[in-house]
């Protein structure tokens, strides 16, 4: 079975066609990340805008890379939620539009679960039920992938997200947009030691807090620019990077040993971090435990992922309406789509 999948939730205009939600056939996107870099972050109407004039062009690539025909197409996937509601909106009313015009099923997914699904295109062999680190720009969630399509959060940000941390720090240290290869790159010749930064407690074990550890950082930069003294922006940047990529690894792997599960993932943006993914391979290796990491390639927003997803949706019979919407926030653990536009 073959998904044509759609993804507009942030600042990629993607589409993708995948095979038995495993086998990547064709994979475009259109990345606006150039464009958003000059303001330091995404503008949301920009993106809307953009993911409009692309969305076209890119589906018609993904068809012409496949070598197929919208008749060969089995199903229509996009992402309905969570994400910037102006740029789901795009991607949404476009992917249904194709959908009726087309008399093909629209399938309608959950961005989480997307991130989720690339692991399947990375790593066939893998099953669930899994726990999955799902950690990217506006999400960090420990989640437990008990199906295809059933899921619960175990633990979550309650503040920043992990990617939204390190955008900020990289901002801080003027060291440019997206922040986290940013932070990566020039903590490679810093001292991850030369800075003491805190480790922000939560009330939920599994839960995570970032918005006091980048804080903590903007206060150091603050106070020394006060004082007229020089911070060793590389030593603040592996530090702080260390400490993000520990507290990840030890909520993660804490969740792991309270909830017995011997199969770890990956996923989201944050998961390209190669610390995050050497600390985690040595980690699982000293507990014998799995670990499952998607292609650098698909840790950031891509249609595939999307796809992927859209086909265990819809052999599980989440088959949206017509009259479907689109949504800024969404848990993962919804169950009747139809209840959700009711």
């Amino acid at each position: 079975m073959r998904i044509l999948g759609i993804e507009t939730s942030c600042d990629e205009t993607a589409a993708a066609i995948v095979e038995d939600g495993r086998t990547i056939i064709s994979n475009i996107i259109a990345s606006q990340v150039e464009e958003h870099s000059i303001y330091g972050g995404v503008v949301p109407e920009i993106a809307s805008r953009r993911h409009i004039e692309n969305i076209s062009e890119v589906t018609n690539k993904a068809l012409s890379e496949a070598n197929m025909q919208m008749p060969e197409v089995d199903a229509i996937a996009t992402t309905f939620a969570p994400g910037l509601i102006g740029a789901l909106l795009v991607g949404c009313n476009f992917a249904k539009s194709i959908a009726f015009s087309a008399s093909k099923p629209f399938v309608p997914v959950h961005h989480l679960r997307g991130h989720i699904a690339s692991l399947y295109l990375t790593n066939p062999q893998l099953q669930p039920p899994f726990l999955c680190l799902v950690a990217s720009g506006g999400h960090s969630h420990i989640v437990l992938a008990k199906s295809y399509t059933e899921f619960e959060t175990i633990g979550r940000t309650i503040d920043d997200a992990a990617g939204e941390a390190f955008d900020k720090v990289a901002r801080v240290l003027n060291l440019g947009y997206p922040g986290g290869p940013a932070v990566a790159d020039t903590a490679k010749e810093g001292n991850e030691n030369g800075y003491k930064l805190p480790t922000p407690h939560t009330e939920n074990p599994f839960d995570v807090s970032f918005s006091g550890l980048k804080t903590s950082v903007m206060n150091i930069v603050n106070q020394a620019e006060m004082k007229e003294e020089k911070i060793c922006i590389p030593d603040l940047a592996a530090s702080f990077q260390l400490k993000m990529v520990t507290i990840l690894k030890e909520k993660l792997m804490s969740a792991s040993q309270k909830m017995q599960v011997n199969k770890i993932a990956l996923a989201g943006g944050v998961a390209a971090n190669k610390l995050l993914r050497d600390m985690l391979m040595e980690e699982c290796a000293l507990q014998r435990k799995e670990l499952f990491l998607p292609e650098i390639a698909l840790c950031g927003d891509n249609a595939a992922m999307i796809a992927s997803q859209g086909y265990f949706e819809y052999e599980a019979g989440n088959i949206g309406k017509f009259s479907q919407n689109a949504f800024a926030t969404m848990p993962i653990h919804y169950k009747n789509l139809y209840e959700i536009n009711e």
